[in-house]
C-alpha cells in the first residue's frame, strides 16, 4: 500500500503492483461498493505480472479509510452508503490524482468494476492522460448516453444482472455506438470475479481476453486521436471504403 496525495491536500491509500521487467504502461483499477479487497488486490498483481504498473486506488478512504467489505447484503449496503458519501465528483478527482501517479510508465487505462465501472465511464470524459477505459457491470453508465466519449470505451455488461435490465442495455448500444459494449448470456453482475457466487468462467475469460486486448492496444499502440464529430477512434491504416450493401448492421456487436 502507498499513500497518495489529493489535489485538495487530503491523503488516501492506494494498492499498487510493479511488473518484473520495464514496465508497457499503466492500468488504474477502480474498486466496486466493497472496497480494495483481496480480489480487487488481485486484480491488480494481475495486470502487473502482464507488464504494466497497476494501482487501485482506496477511493472510501475520506469516509472509511483501507474500507474492505464482507460480499453479502450488509456489505453491499455499507458500501452503497458510503459511495455515495464520496460522490462521483469527489471519486472523479482521486482517480485524475491515481493517473497522475502512474502515468509515468507511459500510457494509462482506467478499468472498473461495478461502481468503479461507472467511474471508469465517466473518467473517459473527465479525467486527462488517460489513453482507454473499460467498464465492468456499470448499472448508471446506461443512463449516461448524451456525450460521446473521448478515449475508446470497453463495456462489459451480464446478460442476467437483476439490476441491469437487457433492454436498457441494448437502447444505451444504440445511443452510443462509439462504445464497444459487449454483454454475456447467464452472466450477471461480478461474472468476472472468481471469488463470488455469480463468477461465469466462460464469459470471465472473454471479457478477459477483450479487455487485454483493448489495452494492449490502446496502451501499447498508437495514441487515440478525436475524429470531428465521431468521438475517439485509434490511429490505423485504412483502406478505401467499399459502398455499403443494402442490409449491412452497422451497430455494436453484441454476443
Amino acid at each position: 500500500m502507498i499513500e497518495l496525495t489529493a489535489s485538495d491536500g487530503a491523503s488516501f491509500s492506494a494498492y499498487r503492483a510493479e511488473p518484473a521487467d520495464t514496465p508497457k504502461g499503466a492500468v488504474v483499477v477502480l474498486q466496486d461498493v466493497f472496497g480494495v479487497t483481496a480480489e480487487i488486490r488481485k486484480v491488480a498483481d494481475a495486470f502487473a505480472a502482464r507488464g504494466y504498473v497497476a494501482i487501485a486506488p482506496s477511493l472510501f478512504d475520506r469516509v472509511k479509510p483501507g474500507a474492505s467489505l464482507d460480499h453479502d447484503e450488509s456489505g453491499k449496503a455499507e458500501g452503497t452508503s458510503i459511495s455515495a458519501k464520496i460522490g462521483k465528483e469527489q471519486a472523479i478527482s482521486d482517480i485524475q490524482t491515481s493517473v497522475d501517479a502512474v502515468k509515468g510508465a507511459g500510457k494509462v487505462a482506467v478499468v472498473g468494476y461495478c461502481w468503479g465501472g461507472d467511474l471508469a465511464y465517466t473518467a473517459a470524459n473527465k479525467v486527462d492522460s488517460i489513453a482507454c477505459v473499460i467498464g465492468y457491470d456499470g448499472r448508471e453508465t446506461v443512463t449516461d448516453y448524451r456525450e460521446k466519449r473521448k478515449v475508446p470505451t470497453l463495456l462489459h455488461f451480464g446478460e442476467s444482472d437483476p439490476e441491469l435490465p437487457l433492454e436498457a442495455i441494448t437502447q444505451f448500444r444504440a445511443w452510443r455506438p462509439d462504445v464497444s459494449a459487449f454483454t454475456y448470456p447467464d452472466a450477471a453482475r461480478g461474472f468476472g470475479c472468481d471469488e463470488r457466487g455469480n463468477f461465469r468462467a466462460e464469459a470471465a475469460e472473454k471479457a478477459l481476453e477483450r479487455t487485454l486486448f483493448w489495452i494492449s492496444q490502446y496502451v501499447e499502440g498508437q495514441q487515440p486521436i478525436l475524429l470531428k464529430n465521431a468521438g475517439a477512434y485509434a490511429q490505423a491504416k485504412t483502406e478505401k471504403k467499399k459502398k455499403k450493401k443494402d442490409g449491412d448492421d452497422l451497430g455494436p456487436p453484441m454476443d
